[in-house]
């Protein structure tokens, strides 16, 4: 049980009726979990507001009620109003589970791109130098040996702080978490002692009904980080940094290319042979030193620029840094497969056109013999997202080779004939193959020497969602059992 006055210390509120010195039992924000005697958190969302469900809520047990405006409750229940619910629930969690994060060095990144890739760098690293560290992320939170898949880049600040206290109690010294502008417009990360906030980059996304109004909006979400963390490392080379960075409390450190970061790359070198794709450079400032990393393009510069400038603070050592940074790996993020001694093959997450572009600008670099690219795309999606990717395939890939994502509740055949479409605004060569593994098949058995092959799309995710269902695939298990067929 914990006491309500606890709970409310740091919060800005007032109690309307009932008593602020009782006890709860739980800490709750879904009316569908609702315990006895526990306080209640009222959330407005888009389709459903729980402050419109107050009475079935304390009808299920609930004892005290926070809410944004005043709503009816019974003698004998607590109602504390306060002006921002879901800023509420951050600091309620954070007191609930005895502020974990304080038992913590929290690192914070944001951007448009990059923020998983740079996740596992820096946890890479920190445990290649024998630091403890625990992530949360788009594709999972990991705590120990324990890996959750995420729902959302950014989870609800009641699970962040509840993920916090199991990484503390587990051993973890470190919490290194993606941090999205829909998470801190909503408060997700309210309250949290950032000792590091990073930007990697802006680009305009996530600007829609159900996101956000405008660029603007977008870029002042991504900048409340650096109101909130004690040291920001960000990219000095973003054409938006200055507008990002506007009122940052913290104290900045850059990188990038310009003369005047702090960690500054130059001497970059594509690295190409066979089975193997990286890039080197040279970094001076802050470091002297030569770094060579296993995942290609002048992105890839950026990601472990900002690693290497987090890992400074934490006294890795520069052997450390190379050698973490020559092995480290995020699954389905130009994760690359080894299958032949004549042909790259790997797996990406690009699902959009922008993520696509710069995917295949990126491989084009190395000059492959052929660049194949093999993808799909979701169902019950905008038409738009398919005519945009088939259009970047057919104008970057030397072959295309359509198949099936996500269909959903579409028929898999209508979404490739919209890819097809905008296919024909270009003259690139393509095949489609509706079957995902009889695609990847095809790459595999038609795979030249000097090609590189990328199945986009599907990146990290294990399953296929069919008709409302989702079945098991992993593009991993696929490439194994089409090898194991062909070598029988």
């Amino acid at each position: 049980m914990k006491a309500v006055s606890g709970l409310l210390k740091n919060l800005n509120h007032q109690i309307i009726s009932g008593t602020g010195e009782g006890r709860v039992s739980a800490l709750v924000y879904d009316s569908r979990k609702v315990t006895k005697d526990c306080m209640f958190v009222c959330i407005k969302g888009a389709v459903y507001d729980s402050h419109e469900h107050v009475e079935e809520i304390i009808s299920k047990g609930a004892g005290v009620i926070v809410a944004e405006r005043e709503v009816e409750v019974p003698k004998g229940v607590t109602l504390v109003l306060v002006p921002d619910t879901r800023y509420a629930l951050a600091l309620l969690s954070a007191a609930y589970f005895d502020y974990p994060a304080e038992r913590l060095r929290v690192i914070g990144i944001t951007g448009t791109k990059g923020k998983t890739t740079t996740t596992y760098m820096v946890k890479n690293i920190l445990e290649h130098a024998g630091y403890q560290v625990g992530l949360i992320g788009t594709i999972e939170t990991i705590i120990g040996d324990r890996h959750i898949p995420a729902n959302n880049t950014t989870p609800e600040s009641y699970l962040i702080q509840e993920y916090f206290a199991q990484m503390a109690d587990a051993g973890c010294q470190i919490c290194v978490m993606e941090v999205s502008s829909q998470g801190l417009m909503m408060h997700r990360t309210a309250g949290i002692p950032f000792e590091i906030g990073i930007f990697t980059n802006l680009a305009p996304d996530h600007i829609g009904p159900d996101e956000h109004a405008s660029f603007e909006e977008y870029a002042e979400c991504k900048g409340r980080l650096f109101r909130q963390c004690d040291i920001g490392i960000v990219n000095a080379d973003d054409e938006h940094f200055e507008m990002v960075m506007e009122g940052h409390t913290c104290i900045l450190e850059t990188i990038g290319f310009s003369e005047t970061a702090d960690y500054r790359a130059s001497n970059v070198e594509l690295i190409g042979r066979p089975g193997y794709l990286g890039v080197g450079y040279h970094i001076s400032g802050k470091l002297d030193m030569d770094i060579e990393i296993d995942v290609p393009g002048t992105f890839s510069v950026y990601n472990s620029l900002v690693a290497i400038a987090v890992c400074e603070h934490f006294h890795v050592s520069e052997e450390d840094l190379k050698e973490a940074l020559k092995i480290v790996k995020t699954k389905g993020r130009i994760e690359m497969i080894k299958v032949s001694d004549d042909f790259i093959l790997m797996i990406d997450y690009a699902h959009n056109a922008m993520s696509l572009e710069s995917l295949l600008l990126t491989l084009k670099e190395y000059h492959p013999r052929r660049l194949v690219c093999v993808f799909g795309c979701g169902g019950n999606r905008s038409k738009m997202r398919r005519y945009e990717m088939g259009e970047v395939s057919g104008r970057l890939a030397d072959l295309t080779v359509i198949t099936s994502d996500n269909p959903r509740f579409e028929d898999p055949q209508a979404i490739i004939d919209d890819i097809k479409t905008g296919m024909a605004r270009t003259d690139g060569a393509f095949v489609e193959i509706c079957d995902r593994k009889e695609a990847i098949r095809y790459v595999i058995e038609h795979g030249q020497k000097g090609d590189v092959i990328v199945l986009a799309g599907k990146g990290h995710e294990n399953y296929q969602e069919i008709k409302g269902k989702k079945y098991p695939m992993d593009e991993r298990d696929l490439i194994r059992e089409v090898l194991e067929e062909l070598s029988e």
